[in-house]
């Protein structure tokens, strides 16, 4: 099968497509016949050296972080699948390798593609419906009644981050762009401020909860609309020492990170405001609660227009790192 594998860590890591054998699945696992794979910042990330203090990989190593397809084959001890179910998944992060023809996963770690959707739809969706619901449910520990606000969130994190907090009970708030205006009031979104025209800071206060997707120029605006008690959960700024306890991570990261989150650990407690951060990982009971909502509330991604297969997977890296892409880059196999 073929597979697109970083050899080198590098600022610009170059991936190499080359054979490998098809994986055998495991017990537990289910073989994927990989019809279309997501290509996300993460893969720069990880392809750069950045999250090694997270995950290190022994390198070659397959990248790909989440896919849909077709279960070829299952393990001995599967029983939620079976061979022509179409599945997605966040792959886990010790085991990623999307961006390859088949790929072999924890059945913990798939689900069932939401119906009637198309493969290059339903591989957009796991990696952002997982950061959301994990970042509300897990770490911000929202709950029913509780104002949210997402900056910037007129994008694809947005997309999938106001259903399910709607679910939730959450009222929303998001900041973006004048045309996604109509789409996100659609969603039920309480308020939409077009950022161009006004500076969500000055307009907004007692917020309980923020999702940061603009990174570490918007932390003091993020920190100062929170009420006293309220948390700033980040998606782009810096892990800290709660993140890496969190993550049961050995007494030495943990003492990296909370130097490394120290400044805003600080800064939000002396507001008496909590600072958090997030790294999703697989779930696929998680991802079960995530195709419910989406099918109920009719959700679809955004896909790029550009086309990719998987021996252009070095041009798709390029276009999500320098842009401009409207949507998630998806290799279709």
């Amino acid at each position: 099968m073929k597979t697109a594998q970083l050899d080198h860590y590098a600022k610009r890591g170059q991936l190499v497509v080359r054979e490998a054998p098809v994986p055998e699945p495991a017990a537990n696992e289910v073989l994927i016949k990989v019809r279309a794979a997501a290509v996300n910042p993460l893969e720069l990330l990880i392809a750069s050296g950045s999250i090694r203090l997270i995950q290190d990989y022994r390198l070659p190593q397959t990248l790909g972080n989440e896919c849909s397809g077709i279960v070829e084959r299952v393990g001995s001890h599967v029983r939620a699948f079976q061979p022509g179910d179409a599945v997605y998944t966040r792959l886990p992060l010790e085991r990623i390798g999307a961006f390859a023809e088949y790929v072999a996963v924890a059945e913990t770690a798939v689900a069932k593609m939401p119906a009637g959707y198309a493969f290059d739809v339903a591989a957009a969706i796991p990696l952002t419906g997982l950061t959301a619901w994990q970042g509300l449910v897990e770490v911000l520990e929202a709950h029913a009644g509780q104002t949210l606000l997402i900056p910037g969130g007129s994008g694809s994190f947005g997309q999938m981050a106001v259903p399910i907090a709607r679910t939730l009970g959450l009222r929303v708030l998001v900041t973006g762009n004048e045309r996604a205006r109509e789409q996100f009031l659609a969603m039920g979104v309480e308020r939409y401020i077009d950022y161009r025209r006004e500076n969500y800071w000055e307009v907004l206060s007692g917020v309980d909860l923020v999702i940061d997707t603009l990174g570490t120029g918007e932390f003091e605006h993020e920190l100062s609309v929170l009420k006293p008690g309220g948390r700033l959960l980040s998606l782009r700024a810096t892990p800290n020492g709660e993140f890496a306890r969190r993550s049961g991570f050995p007494w030495y990261k943990r003492a990296l990170f909370t130097l490394a989150g120290m400044k805003y650990d600080r800064a939000a407690r002396r507001q008496g405001k909590e600072y958090r951060f997030l790294f999703v990982h697989s779930d696929g009971e998680q991802l079960r609660r995530i195709t419910e909502i989406v099918e109920q509330n009719h959700i679809t991604p955004t896909i790029d227009p550009h086309r990719f297969s998987l021996d252009q997977i070095n041009d798709a890296l390029r276009l999500v790192a320098e842009g401009p892409i409207n949507g998630k880059v998806i290799i279709r196999m």
